[in-house]
Formats: structure tokens, C-alpha cells, sequence
């Protein structure tokens, strides 16, 4: 199954980058680990993911607004919200190949028994790289986190004290055979740090955010003055967000610079249950509307260790990638913790007065937080499909295609003249200066057979496909063609765009 699984990886790396969705971020000078380039289709995708959430999230409804909040704030924004002395991960170097991993991440998979002391090796928790490391340990496989043991007793020693009482001088790191050159756990801050202004000192010093909810937060008292709105109503961002991983991979997935969706919806404490469960199965059906709706997606409610100690609920909406389960979108009720952190911090106070009720309380806060990177790669993900169409022989050959939902496709519609002559070409021409006119993403192509462009058209995601011929010239009808039935329909070449609307529609 993990072969089956790399192996879908690898072909959709290959098409991301062979057909312009996804580059290496500075790949001319041998890439830079942790970051990303959408290339023209990659772009067009990703803009359509971010339109679908805007639309649905905020322009359709009456009780969302938005903010562009700025990636650089005052500092002490993050000393408030708890990121400057909490937002860490415990790390362990290795002295002798100067590699650096997370204490939390890395696993026991074997022991080996000496005299005074026991043996260990650990590996990062990919679970490809456990599944292989556990095949080589054999009968001695125990797994237990460097920083939470498992139940087994013989593992339920700090991380220092785990070799018996000897300490790391019996501890094997994961890429060395080597005993004792692991160091004790120290956390490491996560935030990217520079300095704003011609001098570079401590109050110069700011930080790059590392997600985009503080700054709808800071700003939550002046939304209420300016635009009116009282709870039940939410903010909503989408933006760059920047988080220094020790360990970025999984492709896209976890990168150091990336963009979040996020809607903080601020509500009564009272009403905050009800709201949750709401923002919950919403968000959780807006995935299913566009695609996801296979059984690798699904909706993991938190049990209570799992919570942060301000949430009352949190649920992941998750996705099974190729290389693991792993969240697209967390739904949490934060309580009114942030807006009490901020008042506190700023000395302004940010409750809101009910002139109605004649009532001032601090609004308690749901949070949908979803990737949008995550969201794409699932959706590529999950539109990869090989199967078999017939070519202009009519013989059956694999043909490779992504079944994007039409509103995320990056091209709505293909139109192709069938031959450069007889009128097709300027009869193909109108009806591409059209879809274009309203608003339709559209790719013009009339080289090659047309087998050749359908399977073009079939790999970058198009769901359909035009074919201007001499009919189309004596009664202005084209033949659409279905990217994933095949099935072709003859329609009226002025109710093109019509057609390709209808279908773009999510209930």
C-alpha cells in the first residue's frame, strides 16, 4: 500500500511540474527546502480554491465580513497571544551529522540488550521511514515518543534518562550508528524573526506572523465601529503565513511559507455549542461539494486531552494523502480567551456593548482554519485518476487526468477548431473571445489531432471541451465534450457559456 502510495505521489509531482502547477521555489540554484512556486496552471487553481471560500464564506452571506490584515506586526501582539513563549518545538541535535529533529517526532524501534545498559535507535515519524525502521528491528520493536512514552513501562523515562539510568550515552540517533551523540531536547521558536528599520536591535526586532488570526483579532473593535456589525457575525481572512519548520516535506503539505483561509465567528457564550457544530458539518460539506468526496476524507472530533486548555471543542477535518492522514482545516471553540489576552496586553477594551439588551461582554470565538495549500494538494490529490479513453483510431490507450471540480479547474472550457481552414478558426475565435468576455477561463488550441488536445485538456484538469467543425459553420451547434463521462452533447454555440456555468454551480 505505501508503494502504491509513493508511487501516485511521484506521477503527481511529475504533472505538477511538467504542466506548470508547482515548482521548487529558486530551482535554477538548486531549490530552497520549505518553499514553493505555483506555476500559470498552479496559480489559476489555487486562486479558484481561495474565490470558492471568499464566495461562500463571505460574499454570500450578510454576516461575514473581511480583513487584509499586514504579515509584520507590533510584537506584542505575539507576546499576548502566548506565540513568542509557547509557539515551540522541543529539538534534539545530533553532534556527529549535525542534523537536527523533533523530540516529539522521533520513535524507539529497537532495543539491544548489553550488560549495563540498553540500546536505542529513532526515526523521524514518517510513516514510511517507521514501517521500514520496525521491519529491520524485528522482534525488539517498541515505539514510543522521545517526549510522551507509551504505555510500555520500560519506556516511561524522560528523554535524557531513557538508556537505564545511562542517559543519551546509549541513545542512537536516526541517521548515525554512533551512541551518545544526540543532545538534550531545547525548545526552538518557530517564528521567523527580522527587524523593521535602518538599526538591528531588540526594539527593532519583529516577526513574521505565524498564522493570520491575531491580526483579526487586534483589530475586532475596529470592525465593530466601523462596519456595524454585532454578534452573531464573523471576520474572515485569507493570507501568507510563515512558520520556521525544522522539517518541511510531504511536498506542499508542511512548508515554511504558506496560506491560511480563517474565519473567527464571535457569538454568545451561550450560543457558542450550537455555533460550533455548525461551522463544523459547514465546513466539513464545503470540502464534499468540491470534490473530496471519497472515503479518505473525514471529520475527527478531539477528545479532551487532545484540547488546548482555552477550547471547549476542536475538530480536524482530514484527509488521507498519500503519505498519511493529515488535517486540512481545524473547527475550534476558543472561548473568548484571545480577545481577554488582548485587552489585558493593549489596556483597550474589546468587549461589545449590546445596546439592546444594555449588556457589554467579551463574544466568545468559533475558528474554521483551513490550508489553503493543504486544500489544493488534496485536491489534486484526489482528482489523479488513470483509465483508459480511445484514441482517434478508436483504440483504447491509458490516459491520465485530474477530475477537478469544474469551479476549481483552471481552465473552464477548450475550444478547438477541428481543421485551420473552412471558417472553423474564426467560428472558434468567437466563441473563445466569449467565454472569456464572461468571465470564463479558456484556452484556444488548433494544433495537433484532436485526440491529442482532448488528452491535453484531460491532464491540466479542463472539464470541457469545444469542437468547431463544418457543421458548426452552416448551423452554429458545437459538439461539448465531457472530461470525465466522455459523453459529447451538440448545443448552440451561443449557449456555451450558459452551459458551462450551470455546471460549475455547488449547491
Amino acid at each position: 500500500m505505501a508503494k502504491q502510495s509513493n508511487n501516485l505521489m511521484d506521477k503527481l509531482v511529475a504533472l505538477c511540474r511538467r504542466r506548470g502547477f508547482i515548482f521548487q521555489s529558486s530551482e535554477i540554484y538548486g531549490g530552497i527546502n520549505g518553499f514553493w512556486d505555483y506555476g500559470p496552471l498552479g496559480v489559476e487553481l489555487k486562486r479558484n480554491v481561495k474565490e470558492a471560500w471568499w464566495a461562500d464564506n463571505v460574499r454570500m452571506r450578510d454576516d461575514i465580513v473581511g480583513l487584509d490584515c499586514s504579515i509584520i506586526m507590533h510584537p506584542k501582539v505575539w507576546e499576548a497571544s502566548g506565540h513568542l513563549g509557547g509557539f515551540s518545538d522541543p529539538m534534539v541535535d545530533c553532534k556527529e551529522t549535525n542534523k537536527r529533529y523533533r523530540a516529539d517526532q522521533m520513535f524507539l524501534i529497537s532495543v539491544g540488550e548489553g550488560e549495563d545498559t540498553l540500546h536505542f535507535s529513532y526515526v523521524e515519524s514518517d510513516e514510511d521511514s517507521l514501517k521500514a525502521a520496525f521491519k529491520r528491528a524485528g522482534k525488539h520493536a517498541r515505539r514510543c515518543s522521545a517526549t510522551n512514552p507509551s504505555d510500555d513501562p520500560a519506556t516511561h523515562l524522560p528523554f535524557g534518562d531513557m538508556a537505564g539510568g545511562t542517559g543519551l550515552a546509549s541513545v542512537v540517533g536516526p541517521d548515525t550508528t554512533t551512541p551518545g551523540t544526540l543532545t538534550e531536547p531545547r525548545e526552538f521558536n518557530l517564528m521567523f524573526q527580522s527587524y523593521a528599520g535602518a538599526i538591528q536591535d531588540e526594539s527593532s526586532k519583529v516577526y513574521l506572523r505565524p498564522e493570520t488570526a491575531q491580526g483579526i483579532f487586534a483589530n475586532f473593535g475596529n470592525v465593530i465601529d466601523s462596519s456595524r456589525m454585532r454578534p452573531p457575525f464573523g471576520i474572515a481572512q485569507i493570507g501568507k503565513s510563515f512558520r520556521n519548520e525544522v522539517n518541511p516535506r510531504n511536498y506542499t503539505f508542511r512548508s515554511r511559507e504558506f496560506e491560511q483561509m480563517e474565519i473567527e465567528f464571535f457569538c454568545r457564550e451561550e450560543d457558542s455549542d450550537k455555533w460550533y457544530t455548525y461551522w463544523r458539518d459547514r465546513r466539513y460539506k464545503w470540502y464534499i461539494d468540491h470534490g473530496l468526496t471519497s472515503e479518505r476524507l473525514h471529520l475527527r472530533e478531539h477528545d479532551a486531552k487532545e484540547l488546548a486548555h482555552y477550547a471547549t471543542g476542536c475538530a480536524d477535518i482530514e484527509y488521507a494523502f498519500p503519505f498519511g492522514i493529515s488535517a486540512l482545516e481545524g473547527i475550534a471553540n476558543r472561548g473568548n480567551y484571545d480577545l481577554t489576552q488582548h485587552t489585558n496586553a493593549s489596556g483597550k477594551d474589546l468587549s461589545f456593548f449590546d445596546d439592546q439588551t444594555r449588556e457589554r461582554y467579551l463574544p466568545h470565538v468559533i475558528e474554521p482554519s483551513g490550508g489553503v495549500d493543504r486544500a489544493t494538494l488534496a485536491f489534486l490529490c484526489e482528482a489523479y485518476t488513470e483509465d483508459e479513453a480511445p484514441d482517434d483510431k478508436g483504440n483504447m490507450q491509458t490516459r491520465t487526468l485530474l477530475k477537478l471540480h469544474p469551479r476549481l479547474a483552471p481552465y473552464k472550457v477548450a475550444i478547438f477548431p477541428l481543421m485551420k481552414k473552412d471558417g472553423h478558426p474564426e467560428a472558434a475565435d468567437k466563441i473563445f473571445k466569449e467565454c472569456k468576455r464572461a468571465g470564463l477561463a479558456a484556452f484556444y488550441d488548433e494544433k495537433g489531432a484532436i485526440g491529442r488536445r482532448y488528452r491535453r485538456q484531460d491532464e491540466i484538469g479542463t472539464p470541457f471541451c469545444i469542437t468547431v467543425d463544418a457543421q458548426t459553420v452552416t448551423d452554429q451547434t458545437v459538439t461539448i465534450r465531457d472530461r470525465d463521462t466522455l459523453a459529447q452533447d451538440r448545443i448552440s454555440a451561443d449557449k456555451v457559456t450558459a452551459y458551462i456555468n450551470d455546471r460549475m454551480r455547488v449547491e
